[in-house]
This record gives C-alpha cells, structure tokens and sequence, in this order.
C-alpha cells in the first residue's frame, strides 16, 4: 500500500520507517530541508538503536523516500499519517498547531480518496477536528475518513516495540477504514485492538498516565524506606511478583523525563479540567515527579554542605538509556542547581552530548569518557543508567578525591560498592559508608 507520513520526529520516522520494513511503500515529508537531505543519504536525526541501519535498507530497496514536497508526497497515497509534534503549552494542554496544519496541508494536495490516520498523541475530540477542517479545504469530490491509531513506543526500543508491542489500538468510526489499517498492520504480528475513536484517543493518555502515577508511587514508596531502613529493590520485587501489580515500572529512581510522560500528564489533567472533573490523583502524580527529581541535590549538601569550587561528576544526561532525548531530563534541573551553588560541573554520557550543550547551563563542561569525569571529583551523581555506566570497575572511583557516589537510578549492589570501599547514597536503600582501611605495614 502507498503510505505518506507527515512529520520525521521521534514518532513519523519510526513509523515510516517501519511500515516500510513490512513492505508498504512510504514517502515522509517534512519541512526541513536539511533533516530531509540528511534521511535521504540514510542518516537518522534521532538515536534510536537499528534504526539508521533499517532507513538505509529500504531506502536501497525503494519502499522509503523522503521530501519536503507536500503535493508530491501526498500525490498518491492511499493512506496519510499525521506524526507531528504536540507540544505542551503554558496551561499543560497540547498545543494543536501543527496537528491542523498538516491537516490543512493533506486537503489542499490530496488528489484522491484518502483514509487519515493520527498517530500524534492529541486530546479526546481532535479525530473530529482534524476531519472538519480537511472537509472543509478539499475538492469536492474527494472523500476522506479518520482513524486514530496511537503510538505505544518507548524510546531506545521503539523499532523492537513497532514490531513485538502488546497491541495496535485502532479507532474508527467505518468499518471500511478500521479494516484497512488493521491489514496494513498485520505484518507486524501483534494483537489488535479496535474501538471508536474518542476511546482511542484516551487509551494513549490513559496508559501514559497510569504508568506515570506506578513511577511517582514506587518512588514515594522509596522515600518512605530510606527512612525506616527498608530496601526498595526487595519491596518492589516482592509487590512485582503479584500478577495484578507486575514488576514493570517499580524500580525507583529519580523520575520520569522524556517526550511523553510529563507532557501527557499535564495535557491528561487540562483534558479533565475542560469537562470540570479535578484529577486530584494526576496532579499528585506530577508533583511526586517533580520533586523526585531534586532528591539527589538533596544527598550531595547533606554529605557536601558547600559546593562551591567542588569538581562534582555527572553522569548520564538523557532522560533514560539508549537514546540522545534531553526533553524534561533530570539533568537540566541538576546541573542547574549544582552551577547555582557554585559547583565546578564535568558531564558525561555516552550519547547525547551534542544535545545537552545546547540545552544545559553553559557552565557545564564535558569530558570525553567516564574516567575523565570522575577523576579527581569530590562527587559523582549517576542520573542514567547506561549500561556503560552501570559495567564500570568500581575501582575507577578510587580515582575521586573521595569516593563518594550518589547514584539516582540503584546501578550498583550495595554489597558491591561496599567491597570496594566507596560512600554510596542511593534510592530507597541503607546507605554504603564502609571505607576499607589501608592494611598496616
């Protein structure tokens, strides 16, 4: 089937990409000339692991291309995505510009009877907005459906979840169209689900949101056991082992970041607002967030009262592993903080360096490896867990002023850091201050 896929962000090349893998031909269009140029030589704007290698494959076997020409790339497709970006606003709801937009853009180009299909996160009710206004601008004798087909993908695993996901949600209000984007799909191998469209448009917040409020309840848990002197990691892994809780997203740490989690939040608790419903537990759920993310500030004055002039070590600064996404991480508000107090900052990760110099405090200066970061620090404070990260010889640390280790996201074994003589503060667990003297002579 012919498939365009308007907008290359996170989202439209992942899907394009992998639609056309399944053997559909695809056109993405875009407005950026340069982006563009760069997708056409196979060169991915986004990290995203298997991602370039599968672009360069299918752009050699012709099923891929890409163009900043709306007339163009919508000429001939049977089927249009909208993947544009939905950006949050000053009032926390999703800013739908670039949604209408693109589906101004499809009813002026479009030459035949489409079906559209929004896997943009939106707002319950823009399915029927985004249908009005393509009505309203195209040829009268075109016809034209919507469907809402949200995405599930996770960042740093988005090509292995386009392909192994625990559904396809598919929101119709025909039949006809529900079924064509259920045949599109099916190569893909995993269960689908079809409802109607404003239900659709719901299970994308509803899920984000509910994985949300499991993340900020686990930390709170946390909080609560470094005070009794529990262990977290053996409290989630006994309430993970209740088939109605699951195992998955109760590890404690520092919060969520990232594109989706804090921005659908937000928009999930301005959705309820406008209907006058008050998402008391949401609004609970983005405050535990908030000031989960300052815990580690918090552990470095109480071991290190006065920062300024201390060389400390950051490492990690994407807001999760096996990705170069800096949007609502940790590290921005840390290395913030830390610049405010008069710290001296060396960061490292392995990834998404370009993009934090253009985000972080310019302050903030960069090393080249783990090792260079530490070396003579007086703190390092791990906000990713990169497995980079998490395989360092502990030993390394010994080449710290001190070795003190505040670690955001629970690396390392406590009986581990212990051994090698390092003070380390984690999340949810007894403190590691056992220092190993040196043997008499």
């Amino acid at each position: 089937m012919k498939i365009s896929v308007i907008g290359t962000g996170y989202v439209g090349l992942v899907t394009g990409v992998s639609l056309s893998e399944i053997g559909h031909h695809v056109t993405c269009i875009d407005v950026n000339q340069d982006k563009v140029a760069k997708m056409q030589q196979g060169i991915s704007p986004i990290y995203e692991p298997g991602l370039s290698e599968m672009m360069t494959k299918n752009i050699n076997e012709n099923r891929l291309s890409f163009t900043t020409d709306h007339r163009q790339g919508l000429k001939h497709s049977d089927v249009i995505y909208i993947a544009v970006g939905t950006p949050e606003n000053h009032d926390g709801s999703a800013d739908m510009s670039y949604v209408i937009q693109a589906a101004r853009d499809i009813a002026e180009n479009i030459q035949q009877n489409v079906i559209v299909v929004t896997k943009s996160t939106v707002p319950v009710g823009t399915n029927d907005m985004i249908k009005q206004t393509i009505q309203s601008h195209m040829a009268a004798n075109l016809q034209m459906e919507v469907v809402s087909n949200p995405e599930f993908l996770k960042e740093g695993s988005a090509i292995h979840d386009s392909f192994h996901g625990d559904r396809i949600v598919i929101g119709a209000e025909s039949e006809y169209a529900s079924n064509v984007i259920e045949q599109i799909n099916q190569p893909f191998g995993v269960p689908i689900f079809k409802t109607d469209i404003k239900s659709a448009e719901m299970i994308k917040y509803a899920s984000n949101a509910f994985l949300a409020t499991k993340i900020s309840f686990i930390n709170e848990i946390s909080n609560i056991c470094e005070l009794l002197g529990a262990n977290i990691e053996n409290v989630s892994t006994g309430m993970g082992l209740d088939q109605r809780i699951g195992s998955q997203f109760l590890k404690a740490g520092i919060g969520y970041g990232g594109s989706c989690f804090p921005k659908d939040t937000k928009a999930l608790i301005q959705i309820a607002g406008n209907v006058e419903y008050e998402f008391e537990l949401l609004k609970g759920v983005v405050n535990v967030n908030k000031k989960q993310q300052g815990i580690l500030i918090g552990k470095l004055n109480d071991c290190l009262p006065i920062l300024t002039g201390k060389r400390i070590a950051v490492l990690g600064l994407a807001f999760k592993p096996n990705t170069d996404d800096m949007r609502e991480s940790a590290s921005i508000r840390v290395t913030e903080e830390l610049i405010k107090q008069g710290a001296h900052v060396i960061a490292y990760d392995p990834i998404a360096m370009g993009n934090a110099k253009s985000i972080l405090n310019p302050l903030v200066e960069y090393a080249d490896s783990i090792e260079e970061a530490i070396a003579d620090s007086e703190a390092a404070l791990i906000l990713t867990d990169w497995d980079e990260i998490k395989n360092i010889e502990l030993a390394l640390f010994k080449t710290m002023k001190k070795p003190l280790v505040i670690d955001g996201r629970n690396c390392f074994s406590l009986e581990a850091v212990e051994s090698n003589g390092i003070e380390y503060h984690s999340i949810g667990r007894p403190v590691a201050t056992k220092v190993i003297e040196a043997a008499p002579i």
